[in-house]
């Protein structure tokens, strides 16, 4: 994919049967002007990472913004995933059409013109970006928003101050000195606030997907350590003990390991 990034402060609109005629000879250019940024071209070893680390497969639904001559969202579908492509410039949007057909997965590529913030993209299971430090902070509280577990990339940009939870260089074959890093986030559960359970009272802090907080049992409160929050899935240890499960919405569920025994363990977050 070629990341474009023509964004506007316009309202959605379709693409209209006039603007879906791709120009006669029409192709991108480099560092054509947009929007926002400039029009520059991902490396195609780098839209294979991306995939690769966002572990894009048939069962995902994936979002590109910003989404160029369509490239990534191209690829996407050849991965049998369902793709599809925000794209502020009209001509963009033509062209990566007329791409997708030519490469036989129209009917999983499709393509929009519409401006990113107006835009619904919380259906997708993974967003692909390539806009720029300043546009990924002003859209980092929208995809902090999206479902936990969604997974985010980023062609070599972070989203603010939000850590990434892995990063990855492509292979250089295209030669390319830039844009050769792969950034990831999960979507993080919200679990800051109190959980109980029968035996414990559990406190959490959350900053994106780090943790502090204690567990409190038979009234004997313990810092937690060794937190990890990977979208649905939370663990961390307090007190000797072992704490593992699944978030799902108000519940905790999943089991305690202490000295060498395991037990079921259920919290609800206290109202």
């Amino acid at each position: 994919m070629i990341f474009a990034a023509l964004l506007g402060a316009l309202m959605f609109c379709g693409v209209s049967a006039a603007s879906a005629q791709q120009p006669s000879g029409y192709k991108p250019a480099l560092d054509q002007p947009g929007k926002d940024v400039v029009w520059v071209p991902t490396p195609d070893a780098l839209v294979t990472r991306m995939l690769d680390l966002a572990k894009v497969g048939a069962s995902d639904h994936v979002i590109d913004l910003g989404s160029g001559d369509g490239r990534l969202v191209i690829m996407a579908a050849k991965r049998g995933a369902h793709a599809h492509g925000i794209e502020y410039d009209a001509k963009l949007v033509a062209f990566a059409q007329q791409q997708a057909k030519q490469a036989g997965v129209a009917g999983k590529a499709t393509f929009a013109k519409a401006d990113l913030f107006d835009s619904d993209f919380s259906q997708a299971t993974v967003v692909t970006l390539f806009l720029g430090p300043e546009l990924n902070r002003k859209l980092m509280p929208k995809l902090l928003n999206l479902k936990p577990g969604t997974r985010i990339v980023s062609n070599t940009h972070p989203i603010g101050d939000w850590p990434a939870d892995e990063i990855a260089e492509s292979t250089d074959d295209e030669k390319s000195v830039y844009y050769r890093k792969a950034l990831l986030w999960v979507v993080p559960a919200k679990v800051s606030g109190v959980w109980r359970s029968p035996q414990e009272i559990v406190s959490f802090t959350q900053r994106y997907q780090t943790m502090s907080g204690s567990v409190t049992a038979q009234g004997k409160p313990a810092p937690i350590t060794e937190a990890r929050l990977r979208g649905h899935q939370i663990s961390f240890s307090a007190g000797g003990a072992k704490y593992a499960g699944v978030v799902s919405g108000g519940a905790i569920a999943g089991t305690v390991t202490s000295a060498g025994a395991q037990r079921a363990w259920r919290a609800s977050r206290s109202q």
